[in-house]
């Protein structure tokens, strides 16, 4: 399988999950800058399909992120308002983040280090597992996957090298896991 292939098939596996699909369509009217839904909402329809089970299941959240340079937690707040209210009819957890201040909180609650970013992407990159780094942008729904797919579709968890937190990564993986018992862990080359 190509790397076109696995991202025709992630894009479509992804929109397959209805509330994917309402986001992404939703998502541009907040005018939030470098507007992304990312991660578990994405990653999990690939692994969900693969195990036979619907692309939706067990998807506790969906993730957007977003890079606004105004880093004040009044800022992030308004956007976190509008978006409850855009998304309050589709019953589901949408969690809200400006990449321009994570690295103000991130300390704070994994115990580790966070630098400042410059863009949305760069946040992405971020993930504790490589192959979970993906997003669909929202202006104009291209997939961005700065370690490609190949990973993702194999079921390797791999720590990011972006991002090396070893007790985090395990805990993740393990996680995984938990859910998809056939994916593999392997240790960072």
């Amino acid at each position: 399988m190509t790397e076109g292939d696995r991202t025709a098939l992630l894009e479509a596996w992804a929109r397959e999950n209805p509330a994917n699909a309402e986001i992404l369509r939703r998502l541009p009217a907040l005018g939030l800058p470098q507007a992304y839904l990312v991660a578990g909402c994405l990653y999990q329809a690939v692994w969900n399909r693969q195990a036979g089970r619907p692309v939706q299941a067990d998807i506790k959240d969906y993730d957007i992120f977003y890079f606004d340079p105004d880093t004040s937690w009044a800022a992030e707040d308004r956007a976190i308002r509008r978006a409850a209210a855009l998304f309050a009819d589709l019953g589901i957890l949408v969690e809200l983040k400006n990449q321009a201040r994570v690295h103000l909180w991130y300390g704070e609650r994994s115990g580790a280090g966070y630098p400042p970013l410059a863009s949305t992407e760069d946040g992405i990159d971020r993930y504790l597992v490589a192959c979970t780094c993906v997003g669909i942008r929202a202006a104009d729904g291209a997939l961005y996957a700065p370690y490609g797919l190949a990973e993702l579709w194999d079921g390797v968890l791999r720590m990011n090298p972006v991002n090396p937190q070893p007790a985090l990564f395990q805990a993740k993986a393990e996680s995984y896991r938990a859910r998809w018992p056939w994916l593999r862990i392997v240790a960072a080359e």
